[in-house]
């Protein structure tokens, strides 16, 4: 396939045109979680914003690459409070004070964009509102690293600089994204500085780590999927699909 050239082992390297349809896709993503985000309020259900999301992205010749991926069955998934990740959506109202993280990959014309951001729902706590920017901070202070020439650690470095004090979750991470959901390389939120693979020009990453109140130990629910603080801390998450550039790294899912 076209761009993968002989580094598959570290990620594809893609060429202008690559990175245009990641990019395609990737704006649509950010334009829908813009939409869901205007409808992130107490009342609303996490299937409500499911359906929306499907509904948006068909409508506009792309598709929900999380639906049936492992057999998952929705478009998106939908973390509420302790839920780290990979929460089913239901139909239980989202009340005020909760925080509701949307993550979806949008499939356009055969490429992926991945992004997640978590929203708070009416007026939330100073302590949600603390971890929730943290996990913004996190997120971003990773993507200002990722810049050719400095290793997958830099990124997870800069995470826990700007994480602090709270919890990164290391059984999750970022990874490549392109014709597939998910490709190499990994992108781990914890590691060290000057370790891991080398960053290249024209690789395409995603950037999402997990912030947790307490210590972050996890289970799996009994539906198999949502992923749960041991502790019943809050967690936040927020990523965006970056592309590594001779500028610098590039949002694609603005």
């Amino acid at each position: 396939m076209k761009g993968y050239g002989k580094r598959l082992n570290q990620g594809a390297i893609r060429d202008a045109e690559e990175l245009a349809g990641i990019a395609k896709a990737g704006r649509l993503a950010g334009r829908l979680r813009r939409e869901l985000g205007k409808r992130v309020r107490p009342g609303a259900t996490t299937m409500e914003l499911n359906r929306l999301a499907e509904r948006y992205m068909r409508e506009r010749g792309a598709s929900p690459a999380q639906k049936g991926y492992h057999g998952y069955p929705y478009a998106l998934c939908a973390a509420v409070n302790k839920c780290v990740c990979h929460g089913m959506p239901d139909e239980r109202r989202l009340k005020e004070g909760d925080l509701v993280t949307l993550d979806f990959v949008v499939e356009l014309d055969g490429w992926m964009a991945d992004t997640a951001w978590t929203f708070a729902v009416g007026r939330v706590t100073d302590s949600a509102d603390r971890l929730r920017r943290a996990a913004y901070r996190a997120t971003m202070s990773g993507i200002a690293a990722a810049s050719s020439g400095k290793r997958i650690g830099d990124i997870a470095a800069a995470i826990r600089d700007a994480a602090n004090p709270y919890g990164i979750v290391s059984q999750f991470g970022g990874h490549g994204i392109g014709r597939s959901m998910h490709e190499p390389p990994e992108v781990p939120h914890v590691g060290e500085a000057g370790t891991g693979a080398r960053l290249r020009e024209g690789m395409v990453l995603t950037i999402e780590p997990m912030l947790t109140e307490g210590v972050p130990e996890l289970y799996i629910a009994e539906d198999g999927w949502a992923v749960m603080t041991m502790d019943g801390g809050w967690a936040a998450q927020f990523e965006h699909t970056v592309a590594i550039t001779r500028e610098g790294p590039l949002i694609l899912t603005l």
